[in-house]
């Protein structure tokens, strides 16, 4: 398959050959389109069964397909819906106004077969990429996550991949607030980009799960090097979010998740890494459970440190 599960397309179209034309272009575990020959008819299946993307043809003889676009995209749950339109050469002679027109990309008669089925695929991967986001970080979040680790493993590459995974972040955002916690989640990010981007002309990821977790996917030899060096950098910044009297002590006294009081450390970095090597893994969830007893093992230290599961597929 194209696409990690099957996605569902609704073209309107009058046009017959364009309904074939998409029909053809996929398989249909790829892409199930459901073709509508009239546009306002089409609006309730929209909103009560929202496909993955929506094509509009410019030559619906009831509705324009501007304003198909402006409806579904005035309504806040389908804001992120993506919508293409089906043009022809003439309608392009005046400018138009992207601004209010919502259309995440267009088609131009006569239509390119190869060139329609990409610019599909690169609207729905967009559109993928644009909500999975973390809205803070804006780093990948955890569908692209998944994706990644199981298209590594699908293609038997070797490759580390780091949790990473913020201790004592919720005693320090009950006593400082969620608008220090949150700067404290954009600097784990940035600390940790920037430190796999310093090993130049490997091929990396980093990927936000959501809260104070993350993770990274390395080549195995720099998988532990790139955990000292996150670890380091992290270290020497994350006291500097603390009160001088808390930085002074070594921790702040707030209140658990029973209620009760009492004093914790200033924050550390747990990072747990998985290699799959000679096609170990056969899932990504079998890395998510491997990485799961070898967090609570770096979690028995109150310091930032790390963790290396080095076993092999035998």
């Amino acid at each position: 398959m194209l696409f990690h599960r099957q996605q569902r397309g609704i073209l309107l179209s009058p046009d017959p050959e364009l309904a074939a034309l998409f029909r053809s272009l996929w398989d249909p575990s790829d892409v199930e389109w459901t073709i509508i020959d009239r546009g306002r008819r089409a609006m309730e299946i929209i909103f009560n069964e929202p496909p993955d993307i929506l094509v509009v043809d410019n030559r619906l003889s009831d509705i324009p397909s501007t304003e198909v676009a402006t409806i579904v995209k005035s309504e806040n749950v389908y804001r992120q819906l993506p919508v293409i339109l089906c043009l022809d050469a003439d309608d392009l002679e005046k400018p138009w106004n992207w601004n209010e027109i919502e259309a995440d990309d267009f088609l131009v008669r006569p239509f390119q077969p190869n060139q329609a089925r990409e610019r599909v695929h690169l609207t729905l991967c967009r559109a993928s990429r644009a909500m999975d986001a973390n809205p803070l970080t804006k780093l990948p979040g955890n569908t692209s996550i998944i994706s990644r680790i199981q298209d590594l493993i699908d293609r038997k590459d070797d490759f580390a991949l780091a949790y990473c995974d913020l201790d004592y972040f919720k005693s320090f955002n009950d006593k400082y607030g969620f608008s220090r916690g949150d700067e404290v989640l954009m600097m784990t990010a940035r600390v940790i980009v920037n430190t796999i981007r310093g090993f130049s002309g490997v091929r990396s990821f980093v990927g936000h799960v959501g809260g104070d977790d993350y993770v990274f996917i390395v080549p195995g030899e720099i998988a532990e090097e790139a955990c000292r060096r996150v670890v380091e950098a992290f270290d020497g910044i994350v006291p500097h979010f603390y009160d001088e009297d808390d930085r002074e002590r070594g921790s702040i006294v707030s209140t658990d998740r029973q209620g009760e009081i009492r004093t914790f450390p200033l924050m550390a970095l747990s990072i747990a890494v998985v290699f799959n090597t000679g096609g170990r893994l056969k899932h990504y969830g079998e890395a998510s459970a491997i990485a799961m007893g070898l967090k609570k093992k770096a979690k028995e230290n109150v310091k930032s440190c790390y963790v290396l599961d080095r076993r092999s597929a035998d």
